[in-house]
This record gives C-alpha cells, structure tokens and sequence, in this order.
C-alpha cells in the first residue's frame, strides 16, 4: 500500500534551485540585471537600424505601387532578404531587384546577396 502524503507539516519552502538548496533572499541591482540584457539588446537595436536603413533605400528607389507590398526586410549574413506580401508581388518585385541589384549591392558593403521571399501581412519573420 503506497504511503500517504504528509500533511500541514511545514517542514520549511519547497522552493529550490537547481543544485537543489534553498533560494537565496539576494536580489540583484538593476544595473546587474540591465548589464546581463546588453549583448541581447545591442543586437536587437543593431538589427532595427539596419531594416530602417534599407527600408528607406528601397522606397527611395523601388515604385511606390511595389513598396506598399512589402513586409519586411532583413539583412542576414550577407544576404539582403526583401519580403513580399503574396507570390505575385514576390515575382515583381523580383524582376525590379534585378535591374537595381548592383546598386543594393553597392548601398552597403556587408551585403553581398539579395533574395526576394514571400511573408504574408500578420505573419512574424
């Protein structure tokens, strides 16, 4: 017969962390905590930087009727990737990144590719 469950026996928190002893009542200091954020958030911050520059550079040189079609932007290891809202406005805008594909290339030295895909409004990339 399986033994019974202690009960209203407070034996003390059953709290414990990995190592298996008690929790510590030590709180780190807000500067402790930002500190240990910053690879993180530098990386996020870098990575808005650049979907606002190469936004703005394809709505400076793209037709207004194709930038209304984008969802994104993304530069990732070299690679420029421009999404498009559905497949057919993925094809032109396609045939558009051709013909100013050495300018994107000479935009920013980093990028050495560019790929077109296709991101559905609401969809997260």
């Amino acid at each position: 017969m399986p033994n019974m469950p202690r009960r209203n026996k407070h034996d003390g928190s059953q709290i414990r962390s990995t190592s298996g002893s008690r929790l510590s009542n030590k709180t780190d200091s807000v500067k402790d905590l930002l500190a240990k954020l910053t690879p993180g958030l530098k990386r996020v911050t870098e990575q808005t930087r650049h979907q606002d520059f190469w936004r703005d550079w394809l709505v400076a040189h793209l037709p207004a009727e194709i930038t209304g079609k984008l969802t994104g932007v993304v530069e990732r290891d070299g690679t420029l990737v421009i999404f498009a809202e559905s497949p057919a406005w993925s094809a032109r805008l396609r045939f558009f990144v051709q013909e100013i594909e050495a300018q994107i290339l000479a935009a920013k030295p980093g990028v050495t590719a560019v790929t077109v895909r296709v991101l559905p409004r609401g969809a997260k990339s």
